[in-house]
C-alpha cells in the first residue's frame, strides 16, 4: 500500500487513478503529475495491480512506492485476459475516478453504470477512443465499447485524433483534455547527450560495423502486431543492396523466436534484449533509422529524442501515437510491402542530405510532445471535470 502522500496545500479534491498494471515508462509521469496536483490543492492516488502471465512476458512493470497495490484476478475468456481490480476502500470517498477504457476490466462496469457512485462524485475515462489494434473494428467489442464513451463525466484523450473520435461519438468537446501522450523526453534525451566516443565505438564494434557502416534499429516488445516478418524481409533487401548495413533487435516478448531464428542465419542481425537508459540510449546513437513497420505507440518519442527517423506502415494496428508522424517530413509512412519498406531505407541511407532533415525535423518534435506538457494538460483536465457538473 501507499506510503504518507504529499500533503496539497489547501486541499480541495482526491482524484484516484486506476491502472490494472503499471508500466515502468509512466512512473515519473505519475510522480510528477502527483506533484504537481498537490500545487493546486489535488491529491492524486494511484491504484494499480499486476500484470496477466501474457504481459508479464513484456518485461515492462513499474513500481512506485506511494502507489496502492492492489491483488487483481484474471480469467482467461476466448483468448483474452478479463481482469478484476479491488478498489481501496478508504478512496471511495474521491472526487473524481479516473479509469482505463478496457472492456475487459470488469471492475469498472460498476463506476460506469454508478452502482455505488455517492452523488457529486465524477468518473473520467483515459483512454483511445477505440482499440485501434482491433481486428473487427466494427464488431461486438467496438460497439460495446463506444457504448460506454458517453457514460462519463469526463475524457483525457491520448491525442487529437482520440479527440475527434469522442467528439464523432457525440461527447460534450469541453470535457475533453487532450494530453498528447508522452514519456519522460527529458531522461531520455540525457542518457543521449552522455552517450561518449567509446561506448558508440564500443557498440559497433559489438555488432561487427565499421565506422562509417548503416545502423537501423528496432525498439519494442516483441508481438505478432509488431510485423517483425516482414522487418525481416525488407532489412534482408536492404542488406543485400548495402552489404555493410546492421540492424539491431531492442526488445522481448512473446516473438522472441521469430527473431533468434533469423539472427541465427543473418550475422548482420543483433539482438540485445531489453534495454533501459544509459544501454538503450547507446542503441539510438548509433542508428540513422527506426525501423518499426508493425504497430506504432510511444517508441515514436523515442525516435524523435533521438534524431532516429522512424519508418512505419500505413495499415498497421498503431496507438494514437502515430498521429505525430508526418510522413516524409518527420518521418514515413509507407506501403505494406518488403520491397517499397526496403527502398524507402536505402534511398534515405544514401542521401544524407535528406536523411539529415528529416532527423532534425524529428528532433525539433521530441520539444512538442514531452512529459511536462502532458502533466500540465492532465491536471488542467481535472481541474475542468471537478468544475463542470457530473454529467450522469
Amino acid at each position: 500500500m501507499s506510503d504518507s502522500p504529499i500533503a496539497p496545500a489547501r486541499l480541495r479534491a482526491r482524484v484516484v487513478i486506476t491502472q490494472h498494471r503499471l508500466l515502468h515508462y509512466r512512473q515519473a509521469f505519475f510522480d510528477r503529475l502527483r506533484t504537481a496536483a498537490a500545487a493546486r490543492g489535488i491529491e492524486v492516488r494511484l491504484v494499480h495491480g499486476q500484470p496477466s502471465a501474457t504481459e508479464a512476458l513484456k518485461k515492462d512493470t513499474g513500481q512506485l512506492p506511494w502507489a496502492d497495490v492492489m491483488v487483481n484476478r484474471f480469467w482467461r475468456v476466448r483468448g483474452v485476459d478479463v481482469i478484476w481490480q479491488p478498489f481501496p476502500p478508504g478512496l471511495r470517498d474521491a472526487d473524481l475516478v479516473v479509469l482505463i477504457q478496457e472492456n475487459r476490466i470488469l471492475s469498472n462496469y460498476p463506476w460506469l453504470l454508478r452502482i455505488g457512485v455517492r452523488p457529486g462524485q465524477r468518473v473520467a475515462y483515459w483512454g483511445h477512443g477505440r482499440n485501434l489494434q482491433s481486428a473487427a473494428p466494427t464488431g461486438l467489442r467496438e460497439r460495446w465499447k463506444r457504448w460506454f464513451v458517453n457514460r462519463v463525466d469526463g475524457w483525457f484523450a491520448y491525442t487529437e485524433s482520440t479527440r475527434e473520435l469522442l467528439e464523432g461519438d457525440g461527447f460534450p468537446p469541453e470535457r475533453i483534455a487532450v494530453l498528447n501522450n508522452a514519456i519522460d523526453n527529458e531522461q531520455f534525451q540525457r542518457d543521449l547527450r552522455a552517450v561518449s566516443d567509446e561506448v558508440r565505438a564500443s557498440c559497433r564494434a559489438r555488432i561487427g560495423a565499421t565506422a562509417d557502416a548503416p545502423v537501423a534499429l528496432y525498439c519494442g516488445s516483441l508481438y505478432p502486431d509488431k510485423r517483425l516478418e516482414l522487418l525481416l524481409a525488407a532489412a534482408d533487401r536492404v542488406q543485400a543492396a548495402m552489404p555493410a548495413f546492421r540492424l539491431v533487435i531492442v526488445g522481448d516478448g512473446p516473438s522472441r523466436d521469430v527473431i533468434a531464428q533469423a539472427a541465427a542465419s543473418r550475422p548482420w542481425l543483433h539482438a540485445v534484449g531489453v534495454q533501459r537508459g544509459a544501454e538503450k540510449a547507446a542503441w539510438f546513437a548509433i542508428s540513422q533509422l527506426y525501423l518499426s513497420p508493425g504497430a506504432v505507440g510511444l517508441h515514436v518519442l523515442d525516435a524523435f529524442c533521438a534524431g532516429t527517423p522512424m519508418i512505419t506502415t500505413g495499415n498497421a494496428r498503431h496507438g494514437p501515437e502515430v498521429a505525430y508522424l508526418r510522413s516524409g517530413e518527420n518521418g514515413f509512412v509507407v506501403d505494406d510491402d518488403a520491397k517499397v519498406y526496403a527502398d524507402t531505407v536505402i534511398e534515405l541511407l544514401r542521401d544524407p542530405a535528406r536523411l539529415q532533415r528529416v532527423r532534425d525535423a524529428a528532433s525539433d518534435d521530441a520539444r512538442r510532445y514531452t512529459l511536462e506538457n502532458m502533466v500540465q494538460r492532465f491536471v488542467e483536465g481535472i481541474e475542468r471535470c471537478l468544475a463542470l457538473p457530473p454529467l450522469r
